[in-house]
């Protein structure tokens, strides 16, 4: 029952944002729905209000990382969206004014646990340049590359035949380099054929 009143709340925000256009009382809603009942949703929905500034709101980039990180931790159904979404305000340094891809790491891989393939991406690039606190690590870069690839992501394919063709920290394998280079090359064209498909009114 608190479930299906939850729900209610969070469809209430997206009926006054959609159908109304009403972006100040969804705010309100979302808010409500996420500071009094910790709704994952409505957290992430806020989250994304406060970074740029829907709905009245001033655009405030700590408190849309405070409501990613709440979302994130409730497991809803854009919690991993949540996750990866505190992944890239701890990476891009914005929020603490330094960068910290140790952290982005710690919730890129949660995001990537959930098959989100843009965090997979994230973690491989990560390992590709070591920072602060993560050592550069070819193997890791290349197992989440991988990942990233078997998920539909271009760049996750283009980097992992990079890296077998240049045998850059792992065991140089054209054949593995070729048929990688082909995935991206194919899913570059589906992504390219499936963007002209799209019409207004869709």
């Amino acid at each position: 029952l608190i479930l299906a009143f939850l729900t209610g709340c969070h469809r209430l925000a997206d009926y006054l944002e959609g159908v109304k256009k009403d972006f100040e009382a969804a705010a309100k809603v979302l808010k409500e729905n996420c500071e009094k009942n910790e709704h994952s949703e409505s957290c992430y929905k806020l989250g994304s209000y406060c970074a740029i500034g829907k709905g009245g709101l001033t655009p405030d980039l700590k408190a849309a990382y405070n409501y990613f990180l709440k979302s994130c931790e409730k497991n809803g159904k854009k919690s991993i969206n949540a996750c990866h979404s505190v992944g890239l305000l701890a990476h891009d340094g914005r929020v603490n004014n330094k960068p910290d891809p140790a952290l982005a790491r710690d919730y890129y891989a949660k995001a990537c646990d959930g098959n989100f393939a843009p965090s997979c991406f994230n973690i491989s690039a990560i390992y590709l340049q070591g920072g602060p606190g993560i050592p550069k690590d070819m193997n890791l870069a290349l197992k989440y590359s991988l990942k990233a690839c078997d998920m539909g992501h271009v760049w996750g394919c283009a980097n992992a035949s990079r890296m077998y063709k240049l045998g850059d920290g792992i065991d140089k394998n054209d054949a593995k380099a070729e048929a990688l280079k082909n995935r991206a090359k194919q899913l570059h064209k589906e992504q390219k054929e499936g963007s002209k498909g799209l019409t207004f009114g869709d």
